[in-house]
């Protein structure tokens, strides 16, 4: 992902992300494109895209589960509708059958 060197060309590539895993990106558009560019940044400051929603170390091991899509994305979408930072959403909050609730971190 290091040849990445715009918000667009991360979008393309997260959207395949999220169409392989039965995804969505958010909806809401500016919303994601102020995730994106977080991502860029960390992106250009430590050389991975840290999630922009939880504290980045600069250390590539201690922050491997942290990097975009992260290890807990997954499960979280499946159990709330989305990830922590809301960038990957389940089908029915995609189709506004279901609203995004926030998840506490203590609930991991």
């Amino acid at each position: 992902m290091s040849n990445i060197k715009s918000a667009q060309e991360l979008r393309v590539l997260l959207e395949k992300n999220a169409k392989d895993k039965n995804y969505y990106l958010n909806p809401d558009m500016a919303f994601v494109d102020a995730l994106l560019e977080g991502l860029i940044k960390n992106l250009n400051r430590y050389g991975y895209s840290s999630c922009p929603c939880r504290l980045s170390t600069g250390n590539y091991e201690l922050d491997s589960d942290l990097i975009c899509p992260c290890v807990y994305m997954e499960n979280d979408v499946q159990k709330y509708g989305s990830c922590f930072c809301a960038l990957y959403v389940s089908k029915d909050v995609y189709e506004n059958k279901e609203v995004i609730s926030s998840i506490e971190p203590s609930k991991r």
